[in-house]
């Protein structure tokens, strides 16, 4: 059985009740409950969940009130699947605020879990028993892939290339950012392209690394564009998602750069992925989509695919600077990345199909291998 947390949109819900179904049945939680008995681990678990909240409370009654819901909602899941031995906890992301304590409280009873993610390529979306994004289960050594990818030719081959077909920018939300084509692209000279990312997404509040957000990746490249040779600059695009514009801290940036920075917010994203000479970013799936265009990646944070040889792994500004002293001599191992890439399509995102009416159906064969990976992990 699988009890799932209610996510109160088609696409979400629609993929948890198709999971639910190949595993025999399940329960559609609206919310979590509350329970007043703590256990040891409450304050502990519950001051983990709060402090990587998308919504941080504010003043200390807001705080003690949002610690005092979470602290309560971890008592009841843990109670929830203690009493339900066996059943597997799912949701969505899970790894932010009440949805943590939610998944962790599972933890804690013993219940195997699922996570739950859009997949950054069309057609397939994340399911994962340790968590997503760099929190996932994907292995991080190069050798792992070269080892798998030995087992089988059709492994080792340009298959991956097929997750591409359908891949297309991201519709906006606003008005100052579009997907307008490459108009602006002919002689603009040679570039590495940004992607910034949602500031308050997890990836970011969870992930960044020793750039720590947004904003302190723009201060980074600020700095670190000095290092680049004449006629070089970095091709900055705000996401088409981000609910609030970065105008100021992208204008600081600018500015300090002395025109090594170019904000380009209207040329469609993956037209200048094409143009690049490479991709830089904390770890956007845009780092991930540029193998598409063989395009060399600098990954600034913490990201599933920050190996080297897939990237540059970039972990200090002293490594971002010395990368961009000579942009053309970026590379990748041609070989590694068509291992890691067929290991995503063949082993680790689960096949999906969207309806007109835009519910998700997990391919059943895929929702099984999840499943029992989960249970095997328990």
């Amino acid at each position: 059985m699988i009890a799932y947390l209610a996510g109160w949109a088609r696409k979400k819900d629609s993929l948890f009740a198709s999971v639910a179904e190949a595993a025999g049945g399940g329960v559609r939680l609206p919310l979590i409950g509350l329970s007043l008995r703590g256990f040891p681990e409450s304050g502990a678990r519950t001051r983990a969940a709060l402090a990587v909240a998308k919504r941080q409370p504010k003043g200390r009654l807001g705080r003690w009130l949002k610690f005092a819901l979470i602290w309560m909602q971890y008592n009841w899941s843990r109670r929830y699947f203690a009493r339900h031995p066996g059943w597997v906890a799912m949701c969505w992301n899970g790894l932010t605020g009440s949805r943590r304590a939610f998944m962790e409280g599972a933890r804690d009873a013993g219940a195997p879990r699922l996570f739950a993610e859009l997949a950054p390529f069309p057609g397939r979306v994340t399911l994962d028993p340790e968590g997503v994004n760099a929190a996932n289960s994907v292995p991080r050594e190069a050798q792992f892939f070269r080892d798998w990818a030995a087992g089988a030719p059709e492994r080792q081959g340009e298959g991956w290339r097929s997750l591409g077909a359908n891949l297309t920018a991201r519709a906006s939300r606003r008005a100052d950012v579009g997907q307008s084509g490459a108009e602006a692209l002919p002689g603009a000279g040679p570039f590495l392209f940004v992607p910034l990312q949602v500031p308050n997404d997890s990836q970011i509040t969870l992930f960044a690394g020793w750039v720590g957000s947004v904003e302190g990746m723009l201060a980074a490249l600020a700095e670190a564009s000095r290092a680049l040779p004449q006629g070089w600059h970095i091709r900055i695009k705000e996401h088409p998602s981000a609910r609030a514009s970065l105008a100021e801290p992208l204008e600081a940036a600018v500015s300090r750069a002395g025109g090594r920075l170019v904000v380009d917010n209207q040329t469609d994203t993956f037209a200048q992925v094409k143009a690049s000479g490479g991709v830089i970013t904390i770890n956007s799936s845009v780092g991930l989509q540029a193998f598409f265009y063989d395009k060399p990646a600098i990954v600034l944070g913490q990201a599933f695919f920050a190996i080297e040889g897939l990237v540059h792994v970039a972990d200090a500004p002293g490594k971002l600077a010395d990368l961009l002293k000579t942009p053309e001599n970026l590379g990748f191992d041609p070989a590694l990345r068509a291992a890691f890439m067929n290991y995503l399509d063949q082993v680790y995102y689960p096949k999906a199909a969207t309806d007109a009416e835009g519910n998700v159906r997990v391919d059943v064969q895929d929702a099984h291998a999840k499943l029992a990976a989960a249970t095997s992990r328990k």
